[in-house]
C-alpha cells in the first residue's frame, strides 16, 4: 500500500497534470540538496523515496577502483578492499552507498530549502506541460474566462493553462469583466520564466476568419473561400471573399439574410466595422472593389514586379479613398499585398502638366530678337543678367525698377514689348504665311516723359501715320498693314473690300 506521503504527490501531479515521478524526483532532489547542506560535504549525495513507507533515505555514492594509487578524490572514490568491507560482492567500476541519516537532524532550514526545490521542480514541469500542450494548437480560437487583470494585460482561464493578453493583442474597444467568457485566438506558446506562457489575441485576423466559418455554413463547407484579410483591430476589417460556385453569391453569403450574419459577428466584435469585398484575381479590378466605399476613377500599373498601383479618384472622394487617418487605403494594400499610391484629377493633371514641361525643350530667346527694345535698354537689362526673353517675362515690375536706368515708363514699354512678341509668336505663323508682318502698335512718341519711344516694327505703309484711332488699328491688323488711317463706318461695315485689296479711303 502506498504511503501518504506518495498519494499526496500522486493528487498533486493529477492537479497539475504532470507525471508523478517528476514530482518524486523533485523531492528527492530537495532532501540531497538539504542532506549536503547539513553535512556540508562534497560527496556524490542521493536519495530515494520508499513509495510505501514513505520515507526518503539519503546516500553518498563512491565509486569502486581497484588499487590505492586510482583513488583521486577520496569523496568520490574508494578501494576495492575497503568497499568489501561494507559489501563482498562489489567489483570494480560499481558504486558504494554509504548511508546517511537525515530523519531527524535536518532541521526547519533545510525543510524551506527542500520546500522551494520542490515548488520550483513542480513549475518547471507544468511549463513544459503547458508548452507541449498548446503549441500544436497555434493558431486555434479557444473559449477563455476572465481570470483577473494586471496592469495592461488581461490573465485568461483556458482550460488546463492561464493564459495571457497583453495591451497590443487587445481590440481597442473591449474592456472585460472577472469571470466573463470570451473567444480568444492563440497567437503563440512561450517558454517564459515566470507566470502563464500561452499568450492569446482579440486582434488577429484569424478570430474575424474563425467568426465568419462558425457563422457562414458555405465558408465552412468550402463552397466560399476567404482569399484574403487585413484588419485594424477595434476600427475597421477588411475581407476578401470568392464563390467556387457561380450558383453562390460570396458576399451575400457572408452578409446573410437582412445582414444577420455579419451583425453576430460585428457584436462579438464589439461595433467593429467589416468590409466584405469580392475577390478578384486581376489586380485592378481587385483594387477598386477594395477601395469602396470610394468610387475610384481608374487604376493603373506602375510596377507589376515590385506590386505598384497608382490609383486615380475625384477630387471629391479622395478624403473617401484614404479614410480616416489613411485607414482604408491601408487595408486596401495589405488586402491586395500591393503598394497604392492615390492621386486626385487635379494632382494627377498638375504631374502630367509637370512633366510635359519636363520634356519640352527650353527655348531661349536672345532680347535682341524682341523688337520695341532698343539697345541701350537691352544693355541694361543684359548688365542686370537677364539676357533672354523668358527671363524677362518671368519678372516682376519691382524686379525691374530695381535695375539701374528703368523707371516706371521704361517698365510699361518692356511689358508691352514682350506682349507683343509672345502675341506675335501665336498669331503671326497664320500671317506671315500670306506674306504679311504683325503689325506693332503705336507708341508714345519721342520726347514724352523724357524717354526714348520703342522701335516700331518694319512694315510695308512705313509713312502711315502714327496716331489712329483704335478701331482702325484694329482693322489695319486684320486686313493689311499700313492702310487706311480712319475706320470704315459701321453702316459700310458689309462693303468692306475682301481681304487682299485696298479699301475705299473716305473724305
Amino acid at each position: 500500500m502506498a504511503s501518504e506521503l506518495y498519494n499526496t504527490i500522486d493528487a498533486l501531479s493529477r492537479e497539475k497534470g504532470i507525471d508523478p515521478q517528476i514530482v518524486v524526483s523533485a523531492v528527492e532532489d530537495a532532501i540531497v540538496m538539504a542532506t549536503r547542506k547539513y553535512y556540508k560535504s562534497q560527496e556524490n549525495l542521493r536519495a530515494q523515496l520508499d513509495k510505501e513507507t514513505g520515507k526518503i533515505h539519503a546516500f553518498a555514492v563512491k565509486t569502486v577502483v581497484e588499487t590505492p594509487e586510482q583513488v583521486e578524490d577520496p569523496n568520490l572514490q574508494v578501494t576495492l578492499e575497503d568497499a568489501r568491507k561494507v559489501d563482498p560482492n562489489l567489483e570494480v567500476g560499481g558504486e558504494l552507498q554509504i548511508p546517511k541519516i537525515t530523519e531527524g537532524i535536518l532541521g526547519r532550514i533545510a525543510a524551506q530549502l527542500a520546500k522551494q526545490v520542490i515548488f520550483q521542480k513542480v513549475r518547471e514541469a507544468e511549463r513544459d506541460t503547458v508548452y507541449n500542450e498548446y503549441i500544436g494548437r497555434v493558431g486555434e480560437i479557444v473559449n477563455a474566462t476572465v481570470k483577473r487583470v494586471e496592469g495592461p494585460d488581461v490573465i485568461f482561464d483556458i482550460g488546463k493553462a492561464e493564459a495571457r493578453m497583453p495591451r497590443k493583442e487587445q481590440s481597442r474597444l473591449e474592456s472585460f469583466a472577472i469571470g466573463e467568457r470570451v473567444r480568444v485566438i492563440i497567437a503563440r506558446v512561450e517558454r517564459a520564466s515566470k507566470g502563464p506562457g500561452v499568450v492569446v489575441s482579440r486582434a488577429a485576423p484569424e478570430l474575424v476568419q474563425h467568426l465568419f466559418q462558425t457563422e457562414v455554413p458555405e465558408i465552412y463547407d468550402g463552397t466560399v473561400v476567404i482569399r484574403a484579410i487585413a484588419r485594424e483591430a477595434g476600427e475597421r476589417t477588411k475581407i476578401a471573399v470568392m464563390s467556387k460556385d457561380k450558383d453562390v453569391d460570396a458576399v451575400g453569403a457572408c452578409v446573410g439574410m437582412k445582414g444577420m450574419r455579419v451583425q453576430s459577428i460585428i457584436r462579438e466584435l464589439r461595433g467593429e466595422k467589416i468590409d466584405i469585398i469580392e475577390y478578384h484575381e486581376d489586380a485592378v479590378t481587385f483594387a477598386e472593389k477594395a477601395l469602396q466605399p470610394a468610387k475610384v476613377s481608374r487604376v493603373t500599373v506602375v510596377d507589376s514586379a515590385d506590386k505598384h498601383l497608382e490609383v486615380v479618384v475625384d477630387d471629391s472622394q479622395l478624403s473617401l479613398a484614404i479614410g480616416k487617418k489613411g485607414q482604408n487605403v491601408r487595408l486596401a494594400a495589405k488586402l491586395l499585398g500591393w503598394k497604392i499610391d492615390i492621386k486626385s484629377e487635379e494632382e494627377k493633371r498638375q504631374e502630367v502638366e509637370q512633366q510635359m514641361a519636363a520634356l519640352a525643350p527650353q527655348a531661349a530667346t536672345p532680347l535682341e530678337n524682341v523688337p520695341g527694345l532698343g539697345e541701350g535698354l537691352v544693355e541694361k537689362l543684359s548688365a542686370a543678367g537677364v539676357t533672354t526673353v523668358e527671363a524677362l517675362a518671368d519678372m516682376t515690375p519691382e524686379q525691374l525698377e530695381a535695375i539701374d536706368g528703368i523707371g516706371p515708363k521704361t517698365v510699361e514699354k518692356i511689358s508691352l514689348a514682350v506682349n507683343n512678341y509672345f502675341a506675335s509668336l501665336e498669331a503671326g505663323e497664320g500671317i506671315a504665311a500670306e506674306g504679311e508682318a504683325p503689325v506693332e502698335e503705336a507708341s508714345a512718341p519721342e520726347g514724352e516723359d523724357g524717354e526714348v519711344a520703342p522701335e516700331g516694327v518694319a512694315t510695308e505703309a512705313a509713312e502711315a501715320p502714327a496716331e489712329v484711332t483704335a478701331e482702325s488699328e484694329q482693322v489695319a491688323t486684320e486686313e493689311a498693314a499700313g492702310e487706311a488711317e480712319a475706320a470704315l463706318p459701321e453702316s459700310e461695315a458689309e462693303h468692306a473690300p475682301e481681304e487682299g485689296a485696298a479699301p475705299e479711303k473716305k473724305e
